[in-house]
């Protein structure tokens, strides 16, 4: 069963027939053909596995987890495609990322967004930890799900990712955290989380080393 899916999930991504001056990959989500522009001399400039197994989860579940007018913020976008793929399934979208890559972030969105969706989304820098209060005050800031995808990899701000979760999580947020698993110490910050959020397993990926979760702050989950 994980390989038929991710088969089929890995189906949604083509490339380009002829080699262009720009590296780009393309992508079927949301009844639309996304086109990324990618570099690769950072790690936020790459599509990632996470990025498209949140989406799929995101475009078949979309009964369950209607995005439909919702507040919604993706931490660590990268690329956009996660951002995008909200975007066109009605949410109301902000991206957000390291000042550096926010110039490729914002043409993907707009690119594939403009004139596609309900809301245009919005690109927002967001550097982890940093300033948090003074460009995401909690008094106004409500998001009702928070995206992140593959945001735990081999960095030394941990800490302040876990208090970027933190931040930005009322008590009836969603967060949708799709992970790859690589290092002991990245692992360890699954055990972290659970101290301030309660963790549910929503699929699992064995052939990708990718488990998709479900959080919400503690005691919330069943509430």
């Amino acid at each position: 069963e994980d390989e038929e899916i991710v088969a089929e999930i890995m189906r949604r991504r083509f490339f380009p027939a002829l080699i262009t001056h720009k590296a780009w990959e393309g992508f079927h989500f949301a009844g639309h053909e996304i086109r990324i522009t990618e570099a690769t001399d950072c790690y936020g400039a790459v599509v990632w596995p996470s990025a498209l197994v949140l989406c799929y989860f995101l475009e078949t579940n979309s009964k369950q987890y209607n995005l439909v007018d919702k507040k919604v913020i993706e931490i660590g976008a990268g690329t956009g495609l996660v951002s995008i793929v909200a975007s066109l399934l009605g949410a109301l979208v902000t991206a957000t990322d390291l000042p550096e890559l926010l110039g490729n972030l914002h043409h993907n969105v707009l690119q594939n967004t403009k004139l596609k969706c309900k809301h245009q989304p919005c690109v927002k820098e967001l550097s982890w930890g940093i300033d948090l209060e003074k460009n995401f005050p909690k008094s106004s800031c409500h998001f009702d799900y928070i995206l992140a995808a593959d945001v735990v990899y081999h960095h030394p701000f941990l800490d302040e990712l876990l208090l970027t979760f933190d931040h930005l999580c009322k008590n009836d947020t969603v967060i949708l955290w799709a992970m790859k698993f690589r290092l002991e110490k990245e692992n360890q910050f699954v055990g972290r989380f659970q101290t301030l959020f309660d963790l549910e397993v929503i699929s699992v990926f064995p052939s990708l080393n990718i488990i998709l979760y479900k959080a919400m702050r503690k005691g919330r989950m069943k509430a």
